[in-house]
């Protein structure tokens, strides 16, 4: 079996005056998979999020993503890492407001030192892939939620990451747009896209995920497999 993508070991983690967020967590997760990770708030998915990109380290245990364990590497080191291994979907999009679509695409391509040409062609091509080529010169504020978080998905794509995290991806939606980003989400996994999702939607976890991990009180609680129709995948 191929290298896990992920893989957690004896994770613990304590903030000041509160209980553990995460007593003993471990869990791997393996290229390929699209995982849903499902609790309460303050069961611990937010934190474990943090810690598999490297924004937060653990007190004990070990973080491993893509061979790299992540929870040794410093703010820069981890902040590299993130740029050329992980690609970020939030719930509010965070996109930048006063970039147009392209350029808000092109942004991690060019930190990463991608000659500009060949960032916009591999943007625009997301940008087509993804039903919105056509607001390429538009800025965020003009679109819809659903489209602004296309263009979100895309710019975390942009440097082709070994994993796709999406926080609370359709949070902020209305219902038709957070059926839009569903649908993403199953033709991205069906393309080979490793994803791991963190919600407390159970429809989005039942839409998207193969594979569903509940969090309760810092513990894993359940680890299912479940069966999802594959749908048609896209080409990237």
């Amino acid at each position: 079996m191929a290298q896990p993508v992920i893989e957690l070991s004896g994770v613990h983690r304590r903030f000041v005056d509160g209980p553990a967020a995460l007593r003993d967590v471990s869990l791997t997760i393996h290229p390929g998979e699209s995982v849903a990770i499902l609790g309460p708030s303050g069961s611990g998915k937010s934190t474990t999020l943090n810690l598999i990109a490297g924004l937060d380290r653990p007190d004990a245990g070990t973080v491993t993503v893509a061979g790299v364990r992540v929870d040794t590497l410093g703010e820069a080191g981890a902040a590299r890492f993130r740029r050329d291994h992980i690609g970020m979907v939030f719930q509010f999009f965070n996109l930048l407001d006063d970039l147009t679509v392209l350029d808000n695409v092109v942004l991690p391509a060019e930190m990463t030192g991608v000659r500009r040409g060949e960032a916009r062609k591999r943007a625009n091509s997301l940008l087509d892939v993804l039903g919105i080529a056509k607001h390429a010169r538009a800025y965020p504020g003009r679109l819809s939620g659903g489209e602004r978080q296309r263009v979100a998905v895309a710019r975390a794509l942009m440097n082709r990451p070994a994993l796709l995290l999406a926080d609370e991806p359709t949070g902020a939606l209305d219902s038709a747009s957070g059926e839009e980003v569903k649908a993403l989400l199953r033709e991205l996994h069906a393309d080979g896209q490793t994803i791991v999702v963190v919600t407390h939607d159970e429809r989005l976890a039942a839409s998207c995920a193969t594979r569903v991990v509940r969090f309760l009180d810092g513990e894993i609680s359940s680890d299912t497999h479940v069966d999802n129709n594959s749908p048609v995948a896209v080409t990237r």
